[in-house]
């Protein structure tokens, strides 16, 4: 991915691939796979994942949460509208056994595997190195099948991306056939190769020629010298290269100019030797020769006319060592223009006459060292700087403070030496913490750059790292913050890198996760005060509404919540109530929705206690409820009436054991005696259940003429005793009561039916077990029957009943 640019805009809108991105609060989750902005003040955040099957919901619920804490501080930070994307690819559906594999071809003809089926995903695209491309398909065992489509299609192919050389750049105007791409080097270092490279059409499309690379020469001559420098040159390797080089340059300004010479890097190995002249003859002024011993001239040296000589001698030439050499022509009468590398400089005159003061500041990473910070041109006759330029050197480590900074490796941009050991402690307010910015890292695999988080007491290692990487963000948890980088002592065998880059800055606390909004319908409760690692937020609803989502949410390590906040949702259904033991139930909705109804029946050998039928109805403010609790299913024997027993003289109709609630028990009197009491009793339920006359022994027998003249004379005379008290409309009530007895008991004895009430019985009780509601029982075999009929003569002034008994055959 690192050919593909991370940045690609247009006038309508902005891609962003891969793009970390920065925001006034830190967010983990903040670099997706895509990022597009529109100019309708749109975004999407897409982020890409392949999955089997089985997972594509889980995973496209986590890339919504991953990124939510994203999407709302885009939202709040520019103001648009953000809506995150998860793109999940499903796996090819093959089944157990078969093998799918896609090969190519590389530009020497070698077969490629470019994909097989442990790799292919649906909505893969998948491109052939050169014009060549094959599908292979084996089947797996009988009775298996599985599916695949491919669809293809041809493309141009385009070169890859060049690589930028060293002490150099290079810009591509186009990397499909027929772009070119443009090569330079930084000053004092010359291209070696081609300058201006073609892609080229073909199976594989390819640049024109091999990439150039910037090397210092050794050696030249340049005419009408105005600004340049000079450079020890650059190792060469190869079967040809010898260590024994000498090297000269000739540097001629133009006519009535002068040439200054700066040394900006002078570090000579133990057998090199440089040499300037002021003169290209042999016999010209000695200016600098570090082969006696001297002072090394720092400030820089003048010559005496318009040109100079330069020599170099060494035996093992190396970054390590060697030097480099600023030049510029200045006019006479003046002082020439001074220069500070890695920094800038401030002037009162731009002629740099006599009088003119120059200050000095140097870029961030780098310190003056070497030279004061301010400078003036002095001496009219013969125009110089009061003092040399300072030189600006980017440290070993070293105690940062301050909103901001930057961090360098040692001598950047050139080579870092073999054995560096350098730390950066960085500290900055106690209620701040530091934020990290990698722009570059590339150092060898036996040198380590190290981010530990805390001061020396409390440590935390953020990162070890070693070889190159990409751009990457860190945070400290406390104002405190190490780097430390370590150079291989070996480092001309192993080799070097480029150094690295990194940026600081000072960003607010962010050591708690970002509050939660409150829900509609709900309320939310926290753990602590201030929502810290491990704090809790529980959501509640009020009555008549559900919870959607999970209850509680934690604050987890990286300041993000555990999941998405929940919302209340109205309740518009009955919970399930559950079954009754022994018993089923019918649905008229399985939802359970308001107006749902529920009828139970309990199986046999039980009996229903409550109401069978129970209606889910809806309330407001509320939540939907039952229209009564749920009945029970008992068993016949726990709520059946045992039976009383049998009255002397007398017997039962249908006799049984038990009774059910609701079922009667009829009472029957031998011939010669009358029953005196209710003819019929009910169990009636309870708990226990029991029947329905209180005193089931007042059922008895006696005999007939006795029973009856006794009975009515305790009656005549109870009645007599309360004439006085008893109302005419409860005597009328009374009477009526006798006569509707009277009519029922006229009307049964002139039925066919034949009661058993004078002669034996000629049968044995019955112990039928049927509810039997009719105490009258068919014999078939009587040709008559025997019943007394009571005339009753009512007289209101005494209140006396006279009988009249007589038979009917």
């Amino acid at each position: 991915m690192g050919d593909v640019p991370r940045v690609v805009e247009n006038d309508q809108g902005k891609i962003l691939w891969d793009f970390q991105i920065q925001m006034d609060k830190m967010e983990v989750s903040n670099q997706p796979d895509i990022v597009v902005v529109d100019k309708q003040r749109k975004m999407a955040v897409v982020d890409v994942a392949i999955l089997n099957h089985s997972n594509i919901k889980k995973k496209e619920h986590e890339k919504l949460e991953k990124y939510q804490g994203l999407r709302e501080e885009l939202e709040k930070m520019w103001r648009v509208k953000v809506i995150v994307v998860p793109v999940v690819h499903l796996s090819v559906n093959l089944s157990d056994g078969e093998q799918l594999s896609i090969t190519g071809v590389d530009e020497h003809g070698s077969l490629l595997v470019l994909a097989n089926h442990t790799l292919l995903v649906e909505g893969q695209v998948i491109r052939s190195p050169t014009n060549t491309l094959s599908v292979y398909y084996c089947s797996g065992l009988e009775g298996s099948m599985g599916i695949f489509q491919l669809h293809y299609q041809i493309f141009r192919l385009s070169c890859s991306l060049p690589k930028r050389p060293h002490f150099g750049d290079v810009s591509v105007l186009d990397l499909l056939p027929g772009g070119t791409a443009r090569f330079h080097c930084h000053m004092g270092y010359h291209l070696h190769g081609e300058p201006v490279l073609t892609c080229l059409n073909a199976s594989l499309p390819v640049w024109s020629d091999k990439e150039p690379v910037c090397r210092a020469l050794c050696g030249g001559t340049v005419k009408n010298a105005t600004v340049g420098r000079v450079l020890s040159p650059s190792p060469h390797h190869g079967p040809n290269a010898t260590l024994d080089r000498s090297c000269s340059w000739s540097l001629e300004a133009p006519k009535d100019q002068r040439l200054h010479l700066h040394l900006e890097r002078l570090a000579l190995g133990p057998t090199d030797r440089l040499v300037l002249w002021s003169g290209l003859d042999a016999g010209s002024v000695v200016l600098f020769d570090s082969g006696r011993g001297g002072q090394i001239p720092f400030e820089g040296v003048i010559s005496e006319g318009p040109a100079v000589r330069i020599q170099f001698i060494t035996d093992q030439p190396n970054h390590n060592t060697g030097f480099n050499i600023r030049y510029e022509a200045f006019e006479r009468g003046h002082c020439y223009e001074p220069y500070l590398q890695n920094g800038n400089f401030t002037t009162s005159d731009p002629l740099y006459g006599v009088g003119t003061v120059v200050q000095f500041t140097c870029d961030p990473g780098h310190s003056l060292e070497q030279g004061p910070p301010v400078i003036e041109c002095i001496s009219a006759r013969d125009p110089y700087w009061n003092d040399t330029e300072p030189l600006c050197k980017a440290q070993c480590g070293g105690d940062l403070s301050g909103p901001g900074g930057l961090i360098l490796s040692p001598n950047w941009p050139e080579w870092y030496g073999e054995g560096e050991d350098c730390s950066w402690r960085i500290h900055v307010g106690e209620d701040k913490r530091v934020l990290l910015d990698v722009q570059l890292l590339n150092i060898s695999d036996s040198d380590m750059l190290t981010i530990t988080d805390g001061d020396e007491v409390t440590t935390r290692i953020l990162g070890r790292y070693v070889g190159g990487s990409s751009p990457f963000k860190l945070s400290s948890t406390t104002p405190d913050l190490t780097v430390t980088f370590h150079s291989d002592p070996a480092g001309l065998v192993f080799g070097k890198g480029e150094g690295f880059i990194i940026n600081y800055i000072e960003v607010s606390r962010n050591d708690s996760c970002p509050d939660l909004p409150e829900i509609q319908n709900g309320w939310k409760t926290t753990s602590h005060v201030a929502l810290v690692r491990g704090a809790c937020i529980t959501y509640q609803c009020d009555p008549g509404y559900d919870l959607v989502g999970r209850e509680t949410l934690t604050c987890q390590l990286d300041l993000s919540w555990s999941s998405q906040p929940p919302f209340c949702e109205k309740i518009m259904y009955c919970s399930d109530p559950g079954h009754v033991e022994h018993a089923t139930r019918s649905l008229s909705d399985p939802k359970l929705l308001v107006g749902t109804t529920i009828q139970y029946s309990c199986n046999t050998g039980f009996i229903l206690q409550g109401g069978a039928t129970i209606t889910c109805y809806g309330r407001e403010p509320g939540t939907p409820v039952w229209t009564s609790h749920l009945p029970h299913c008992v068993s016949e024997d726990s709520v059946s009436c045992e039976n009383p027993g049998v009255p002397d003289n007398g017997y039962q109709i249908l006799s049984k054991r038990l009774y059910l609630p609701g079922e009667s028990l009829t009472f029957v009197c031998y011939q010669g005696y009358e029953l005196i009491g209710e003819v019929a009793i009910k169990c009636i339920l309870g708990n226990p259940s029991f029947w329905s006359e209180r005193f089931p022994i007042a059922h008895f027998c006696q005999s007939g003429h006795k029973q009856t003249y006794n009975s009515r004379e305790r009656y005549v005379n109870k009645f007599n005793t309360k004439s006085s008290k008893t109302s005419i409309s409860e005597f009328v009530f009374l009477c009526v009561c006798l006569f509707l007895l009277i009519m029922c008991i006229r009307c049964r004895y002139n039925s066919n039916l034949r009661l058993p009430l004078i002669y034996p019985h000629p049968y044995r009780q019955i112990t039928v077990e049927t509810e039997f509601d009719n105490p009258l029982y068919e014999t078939g075999g009587v040709s008559s029957i025997q019943f007394s009929s009571i005339e009753l003569n009512f007289n209101l002034d005494t209140a006396k009943i006279t009988t009249n008994t007589s038979s009917v055959g």
